[in-house]
């Protein structure tokens, strides 16, 4: 059973996928407090779109940092995934970029 956490208490998980090298994402950094914090920083400063999803993030929490997520939460993933390849491809083809490191 996951660990219940306090309902202020702020907490993130950051994902990477790199095909073909990568089978499934993976996760790459997690935290909470301060630690969470540094991470929500990082993807803003560098343009990276966030999503809220308090039951994925119980999951994906779980998982050892460099691991591969979870098989039963490869859909609501790849979801988000297409989602956000849609964006980058559509501000591709506009000419404009928020920032080059988050180009496919």
């Amino acid at each position: 059973m996951p660990k219940k956490w306090p309902q202020n208490e702020e907490r993130a998980v950051a994902l990477e996928y790199s095909p073909p090298r990568d089978r499934a994402p993976r996760v790459t950094a997690k935290g909470r407090g301060e630690m969470a914090r540094k991470i929500l920083d990082l993807a803003r400063a560098h343009g990276i779109p966030m999503r809220q999803d308090p039951d994925l993030l119980e999951v994906l929490f779980q998982v050892e940092l460099e691991r591969e997520i979870p098989p039963e939460v490869y859909q609501v993933v790849a979801e988000i995934l297409a989602f956000l390849y849609s964006i980058n491809a559509s501000q591709h083809s506009q000419g404009s970029s928020p920032d080059p490191a988050i180009e496919p």
